[in-house]
Protein backbone atom coordinates (compact mmCIF):
# COMPACT_ATOMS: atom_id res chain seq x y z
CA UNK A 1 0.00 0.00 0.00
CA UNK A 2 1.75 3.80 -0.80
CA UNK A 3 2.62 5.37 2.46
CA UNK A 4 0.02 7.98 3.16
CA UNK A 5 0.45 10.89 5.77
CA UNK A 6 -1.62 14.35 6.11
CA UNK A 7 0.19 16.60 4.34
CA UNK A 8 1.82 19.67 5.63
CA UNK A 9 3.00 22.74 3.78
CA UNK A 10 5.70 24.97 5.55
CA UNK A 11 6.39 27.68 4.00
CA UNK A 12 9.84 28.80 4.51
CA UNK A 13 12.35 31.44 3.60
CA UNK A 14 14.99 30.29 1.43
CA UNK A 15 17.59 32.26 2.65
CA UNK A 16 16.65 32.10 6.21
CA UNK A 17 14.52 29.46 7.45
CA UNK A 18 12.97 29.11 10.47
CA UNK A 19 14.06 27.03 13.10
CA UNK A 20 11.03 26.10 14.36
CA UNK A 21 9.89 24.59 10.96
CA UNK A 22 13.42 22.79 10.43
CA UNK A 23 13.38 21.73 13.94
CA UNK A 24 9.36 20.03 13.36
CA UNK A 25 10.93 18.58 9.74
CA UNK A 26 13.90 17.24 11.57
CA UNK A 27 11.53 15.48 13.88
CA UNK A 28 10.02 14.01 11.47
CA UNK A 29 12.56 12.29 9.37
CA UNK A 30 14.18 11.20 12.78
CA UNK A 31 10.33 9.29 13.48
CA UNK A 32 11.03 7.67 10.40
CA UNK A 33 8.58 10.08 8.36
CA UNK A 34 8.64 11.94 4.81
CA UNK A 35 9.79 15.49 4.34
CA UNK A 36 9.57 16.94 0.88
CA UNK A 37 12.43 19.72 0.45
CA UNK A 38 13.94 21.94 -2.21
CA UNK A 39 17.48 21.35 -3.26
CA UNK A 40 18.72 23.25 -5.92
CA UNK A 41 18.43 20.94 -8.55
CA UNK A 42 14.89 20.02 -7.78
CA UNK A 43 12.71 18.81 -5.24
CA UNK A 44 13.67 16.10 -3.09
CA UNK A 45 11.75 13.19 -1.32
CA UNK A 46 13.80 12.40 2.43
CA UNK A 47 13.91 10.22 4.64
CA UNK A 48 16.63 9.02 7.28
CA UNK A 49 19.07 7.02 5.02
CA UNK A 50 19.90 4.65 7.94
CA UNK A 51 16.12 3.93 8.30
CA UNK A 52 15.55 0.85 6.38
CA UNK A 53 11.59 1.28 6.96
CA UNK A 54 11.59 5.22 6.79
CA UNK A 55 13.56 4.68 3.00
CA UNK A 56 10.86 1.84 2.26
CA UNK A 57 7.81 4.68 2.49
CA UNK A 58 10.02 6.68 0.00
CA UNK A 59 9.27 3.70 -2.78
CA UNK A 60 5.40 3.51 -1.41
CA UNK A 61 4.69 6.82 -1.75
CA UNK A 62 6.47 7.33 -5.22
CA UNK A 63 5.24 3.93 -6.14
CA UNK A 64 9.64 3.77 -7.37
CA UNK A 65 10.75 0.51 -8.35
CA UNK A 66 13.06 -1.08 -6.30
CA UNK A 67 15.76 -1.33 -8.76
CA UNK A 68 16.08 2.47 -8.93
CA UNK A 69 18.46 3.39 -6.22
CA UNK A 70 18.59 6.55 -4.56
CA UNK A 71 20.88 9.52 -3.65
CA UNK A 72 22.31 9.76 0.08
CA UNK A 73 22.94 13.57 1.20
CA UNK A 74 24.67 14.92 3.43
CA UNK A 75 25.53 17.98 5.33
CA UNK A 76 29.23 18.04 5.07
CA UNK A 77 32.41 16.28 3.40
CA UNK A 78 33.36 14.54 6.99
CA UNK A 79 30.20 13.21 6.72
CA UNK A 80 31.12 10.80 3.90
CA UNK A 81 32.27 8.03 6.29
CA UNK A 82 28.59 7.55 7.67
CA UNK A 83 27.70 5.96 4.59
CA UNK A 84 30.44 4.92 1.96
CA UNK A 85 33.59 3.20 2.62
CA UNK A 86 36.83 2.91 0.85
CA UNK A 87 36.87 6.19 -0.06
CA UNK A 88 38.76 7.33 -3.03
CA UNK A 89 41.36 10.44 -2.61
CA UNK A 90 40.13 11.51 -5.45
CA UNK A 91 37.07 12.53 -3.84
CA UNK A 92 38.55 15.47 -1.35
CA UNK A 93 39.61 16.83 -4.65
CA UNK A 94 35.87 17.03 -6.67
CA UNK A 95 34.21 17.83 -2.94
CA UNK A 96 36.82 21.29 -3.05
CA UNK A 97 35.56 21.75 -6.54
CA UNK A 98 31.97 21.17 -6.36
CA UNK A 99 30.65 20.66 -3.20
CA UNK A 100 28.11 21.92 -1.78
CA UNK A 101 26.81 21.26 -5.35
CA UNK A 102 25.14 19.18 -7.95
CA UNK A 103 27.22 16.52 -8.09
CA UNK A 104 27.35 12.93 -6.78
CA UNK A 105 29.36 10.52 -6.62
CA UNK A 106 29.36 6.87 -6.67
CA UNK A 107 31.31 4.93 -4.02
CA UNK A 108 31.35 2.01 -2.19
CA UNK A 109 28.75 1.61 0.11
CA UNK A 110 29.00 1.72 4.27
CA UNK A 111 27.75 -1.76 6.00
CA UNK A 112 25.26 0.37 7.81
CA UNK A 113 23.45 1.87 4.69
CA UNK A 114 20.35 -0.24 4.24
CA UNK A 115 20.11 -1.87 1.13
CA UNK A 116 17.20 -0.89 -0.47
CA UNK A 117 18.67 2.59 -0.23
CA UNK A 118 21.08 1.56 -3.22
CA UNK A 119 18.97 -1.52 -4.69
CA UNK A 120 20.90 -4.05 -3.27
CA UNK A 121 23.99 -3.09 -4.79
CA UNK A 122 27.31 -2.65 -3.13
CA UNK A 123 27.54 1.08 -4.11
CA UNK A 124 25.88 4.39 -2.97
CA UNK A 125 25.60 8.03 -4.70
CA UNK A 126 26.49 10.55 -2.42
CA UNK A 127 26.35 14.42 -2.69
CA UNK A 128 26.08 17.74 -0.59
CA UNK A 129 23.08 20.11 -1.66
CA UNK A 130 23.57 23.55 -2.22
CA UNK A 131 20.46 25.08 -1.01
CA UNK A 132 20.49 26.62 2.32
CA UNK A 133 16.89 24.88 3.48
CA UNK A 134 18.60 21.03 2.63
CA UNK A 135 21.32 21.72 4.50
CA UNK A 136 19.52 23.37 7.58
CA UNK A 137 17.54 20.31 7.15
CA UNK A 138 20.74 17.82 7.40
CA UNK A 139 21.95 19.73 10.17
CA UNK A 140 19.29 19.83 12.70
CA UNK A 141 18.19 16.23 11.75
CA UNK A 142 21.44 14.78 12.64
CA UNK A 143 21.33 12.11 9.60
CA UNK A 144 22.02 11.45 6.54
CA UNK A 145 18.90 11.87 4.13
CA UNK A 146 18.23 9.48 1.10
CA UNK A 147 16.23 11.76 -1.47
CA UNK A 148 15.35 11.13 -4.56
CA UNK A 149 13.14 13.69 -6.72
CA UNK A 150 9.52 14.33 -4.96
CA UNK A 151 7.47 13.28 -7.95
CA UNK A 152 5.38 9.67 -8.71
CA UNK A 153 7.69 7.86 -10.28
CA UNK A 154 8.78 8.48 -14.20
CA UNK A 155 7.12 12.27 -14.18
CA UNK A 156 8.39 14.98 -14.14
CA UNK A 157 10.78 16.20 -11.34
CA UNK A 158 9.61 18.89 -9.41
CA UNK A 159 10.75 22.50 -9.25
CA UNK A 160 7.99 24.21 -6.81
CA UNK A 161 6.28 23.18 -3.78
CA UNK A 162 2.82 22.68 -5.55
CA UNK A 163 4.30 20.39 -8.00
CA UNK A 164 5.27 17.84 -5.31
CA UNK A 165 1.66 18.29 -3.69
CA UNK A 166 0.10 17.50 -7.29
CA UNK A 167 2.29 13.76 -7.04
CA UNK A 168 2.54 12.99 -3.60
CA UNK A 169 -0.17 15.18 -1.36
CA UNK A 170 -1.43 13.00 1.39
CA UNK A 171 2.14 10.78 0.28
CA UNK A 172 4.40 13.16 2.57
CA UNK A 173 4.11 14.35 6.14
CA UNK A 174 5.94 18.10 5.01
CA UNK A 175 6.42 19.72 2.41
CA UNK A 176 8.91 22.63 2.99
CA UNK A 177 7.99 25.27 0.41
CA UNK A 178 11.03 27.44 -0.30
CA UNK A 179 9.70 28.16 -3.82
CA UNK A 180 11.46 27.44 -6.96
CA UNK A 181 14.69 25.40 -7.32
CA UNK A 182 18.11 27.52 -8.44
CA UNK A 183 19.26 24.78 -11.01
CA UNK A 184 16.17 22.99 -12.11
CA UNK A 185 17.69 19.49 -13.51
CA UNK A 186 19.37 17.14 -11.37
CA UNK A 187 22.69 16.54 -10.37
CA UNK A 188 26.09 15.15 -12.20
CA UNK A 189 26.64 11.58 -11.14
CA UNK A 190 29.99 10.58 -11.33
CA UNK A 191 30.89 6.64 -10.57
CA UNK A 192 34.07 6.06 -8.87
CA UNK A 193 34.16 2.74 -8.94
CA UNK A 194 35.28 2.23 -12.28
CA UNK A 195 38.94 1.69 -13.23
CA UNK A 196 38.66 4.94 -15.05
CA UNK A 197 35.47 7.85 -13.63
CA UNK A 198 32.19 7.53 -15.07
CA UNK A 199 29.86 10.12 -16.18
CA UNK A 200 26.59 7.95 -15.28
CA UNK A 201 24.10 10.96 -15.65
CA UNK A 202 24.98 14.62 -16.77
CA UNK A 203 23.47 17.08 -14.73
CA UNK A 204 24.13 20.39 -12.91
CA UNK A 205 27.72 19.94 -13.19
CA UNK A 206 28.56 19.91 -16.89
CA UNK A 207 31.33 17.12 -18.04
CA UNK A 208 33.59 19.72 -19.44
CA UNK A 209 34.12 21.30 -15.64
CA UNK A 210 34.72 17.81 -14.43
CA UNK A 211 37.43 17.07 -17.62
CA UNK A 212 39.41 19.88 -15.74
CA UNK A 213 39.88 17.74 -12.60
CA UNK A 214 39.22 14.19 -14.26
CA UNK A 215 40.93 14.98 -18.00
CA UNK A 216 40.06 11.30 -18.79
CA UNK A 217 36.45 10.87 -17.25
CA UNK A 218 34.43 8.85 -19.43
CA UNK A 219 30.58 9.45 -20.83
CA UNK A 220 28.45 6.69 -22.87
CA UNK A 221 24.52 7.37 -22.11
CA UNK A 222 22.64 4.54 -20.02
CA UNK A 223 19.30 3.79 -20.93
CA UNK A 224 18.19 0.63 -18.37
CA UNK A 225 14.55 -1.00 -19.32
CA UNK A 226 12.56 -0.95 -16.08
CA UNK A 227 13.17 -4.76 -15.57
CA UNK A 228 16.96 -4.19 -15.35
CA UNK A 229 19.11 -2.71 -12.17
CA UNK A 230 19.96 0.50 -12.20
CA UNK A 231 23.84 1.40 -11.46
CA UNK A 232 22.57 5.03 -10.71
CA UNK A 233 19.53 7.18 -9.94
CA UNK A 234 18.30 8.42 -13.41
CA UNK A 235 19.77 5.58 -15.94
CA UNK A 236 16.07 4.26 -16.54
CA UNK A 237 14.70 4.86 -20.28
CA UNK A 238 11.66 5.88 -19.18
CA UNK A 239 12.21 9.15 -16.71
CA UNK A 240 10.78 12.90 -16.43
CA UNK A 241 7.90 11.85 -18.54
CA UNK A 242 4.60 14.17 -19.18
CA UNK A 243 1.31 12.01 -19.13
CA UNK A 244 1.61 13.06 -23.19
CA UNK A 245 3.41 11.59 -25.95
CA UNK A 246 6.42 13.91 -26.56
CA UNK A 247 8.91 13.55 -29.53
CA UNK A 248 12.24 15.28 -29.44
CA UNK A 249 13.38 16.23 -32.96
CA UNK A 250 17.27 16.51 -33.14
CA UNK A 251 19.13 18.50 -36.11
CA UNK A 252 20.08 22.15 -37.35
CA UNK A 253 17.49 24.59 -36.01
CA UNK A 254 16.91 26.29 -39.97
CA UNK A 255 15.84 22.51 -40.70
CA UNK A 256 14.26 21.11 -37.53
CA UNK A 257 11.65 23.96 -36.78
CA UNK A 258 9.92 23.66 -40.43
CA UNK A 259 9.76 19.76 -39.69
CA UNK A 260 8.53 20.17 -36.66
CA UNK A 261 5.68 22.62 -38.32
CA UNK A 262 4.95 19.78 -40.88
CA UNK A 263 4.49 17.52 -38.02
CA UNK A 264 2.36 19.71 -36.03
CA UNK A 265 0.05 20.50 -38.82
CA UNK A 266 -0.40 17.32 -39.36
CA UNK A 267 -1.68 15.97 -36.24
CA UNK A 268 -3.90 19.04 -36.05
CA UNK A 269 -5.44 17.79 -39.13
CA UNK A 270 -5.85 14.83 -37.36
CA UNK A 271 -7.58 16.61 -34.59
CA UNK A 272 -4.72 15.98 -32.63
CA UNK A 273 -3.88 18.42 -29.59
CA UNK A 274 -0.70 19.68 -29.97
CA UNK A 275 1.78 21.02 -27.32
CA UNK A 276 4.95 22.53 -28.59
CA UNK A 277 8.11 23.14 -26.37
CA UNK A 278 10.18 26.00 -27.59
CA UNK A 279 13.06 28.34 -26.97
CA UNK A 280 11.71 31.71 -26.73
CA UNK A 281 13.13 32.69 -29.99
CA UNK A 282 11.62 29.71 -31.59
CA UNK A 283 8.18 30.60 -30.41
CA UNK A 284 7.57 33.41 -33.99
CA UNK A 285 8.14 30.39 -36.52
CA UNK A 286 4.29 28.45 -35.34
CA UNK A 287 2.40 31.84 -34.67
CA UNK A 288 0.04 30.88 -37.45
CA UNK A 289 -1.20 27.43 -35.96
CA UNK A 290 -3.74 26.64 -33.16
CA UNK A 291 -1.06 24.75 -30.63
CA UNK A 292 -0.45 25.30 -26.83
CA UNK A 293 3.38 26.83 -26.10
CA UNK A 294 5.58 26.32 -23.30
CA UNK A 295 8.62 28.39 -23.37
CA UNK A 296 12.18 27.63 -22.45
CA UNK A 297 13.44 30.88 -22.24
CA UNK A 298 16.71 32.38 -23.84
CA UNK A 299 19.60 30.26 -22.74
CA UNK A 300 20.61 26.81 -21.44
CA UNK A 301 20.41 27.65 -17.63
CA UNK A 302 16.40 29.39 -17.92
CA UNK A 303 15.78 26.16 -20.40
CA UNK A 304 17.31 23.82 -17.55
CA UNK A 305 15.14 25.75 -15.18
CA UNK A 306 11.91 25.74 -16.83
CA UNK A 307 11.97 22.39 -18.66
CA UNK A 308 10.02 20.09 -16.10
CA UNK A 309 7.28 22.82 -15.33
CA UNK A 310 7.08 23.55 -18.95
CA UNK A 311 6.46 19.85 -19.03
CA UNK A 312 3.61 19.52 -16.52
CA UNK A 313 2.23 23.12 -17.95
CA UNK A 314 1.39 21.26 -21.25
CA UNK A 315 -0.31 18.55 -19.54
CA UNK A 316 -2.39 20.67 -17.74
CA UNK A 317 -3.42 21.54 -20.65
CA UNK A 318 -4.20 18.07 -22.05
CA UNK A 319 -2.41 18.26 -24.97
CA UNK A 320 -2.00 14.83 -26.86
CA UNK A 321 1.25 14.96 -27.98
CA UNK A 322 3.90 17.29 -27.27
CA UNK A 323 7.31 18.41 -29.91
CA UNK A 324 9.96 19.38 -28.84
CA UNK A 325 13.48 20.81 -30.38
CA UNK A 326 16.91 19.25 -28.64
CA UNK A 327 19.29 21.37 -27.78
CA UNK A 328 23.05 21.73 -28.51
CA UNK A 329 25.08 19.17 -26.48
CA UNK A 330 27.61 21.35 -24.40
CA UNK A 331 27.76 22.41 -20.89
CA UNK A 332 23.76 22.08 -19.27
CA UNK A 333 22.96 21.22 -22.98
CA UNK A 334 23.56 17.54 -22.35
CA UNK A 335 21.79 17.08 -19.27
CA UNK A 336 18.93 19.00 -20.52
CA UNK A 337 19.16 16.40 -23.91
CA UNK A 338 19.32 13.19 -21.48
CA UNK A 339 16.02 14.31 -19.61
CA UNK A 340 14.24 15.65 -22.59
CA UNK A 341 15.81 11.70 -24.26
CA UNK A 342 13.96 10.03 -21.35
CA UNK A 343 10.36 12.05 -21.06
CA UNK A 344 10.45 11.17 -24.77
CA UNK A 345 10.97 7.39 -24.06
CA UNK A 346 13.97 7.56 -26.76
CA UNK A 347 11.30 8.99 -29.52
CA UNK A 348 13.87 11.04 -30.76
CA UNK A 349 14.26 11.99 -34.30
CA UNK A 350 17.02 12.85 -36.25
CA UNK A 351 16.35 15.33 -39.20
CA UNK A 352 19.07 16.10 -41.92
CA UNK A 353 17.28 17.25 -44.84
Amino acid sequence: MPYTAETLIAHVERDDPSPETIALASDILRAGGLVAFPTETVYGLGANALDADAISHIFEAKQRPANDPIIVHLAEPDDIGIVASDVPDLVGQLAEAFWPGPLTLIMKKHRDVPGNVTAQRDTVAVRIPNHPIALSLLRASGVPIGAPSANRFSRPSPTRAEHVLADLGGHVDVVLDGGNTDIGVESTILDLTSAIPTLLRPGGIPLEALRDIIPDVQYTPLYIEEDGIAPSPGTLSKHYAPQAQLTVYDGPREIVLPHIHRIAEGHLENNDRVGLLLPNGDVSRFEDLPVSIATLGDDESTTAARLYAALRELDNLNVDIILARAPEEGGLGLAIRDRMTRAAEGRVVKVQS
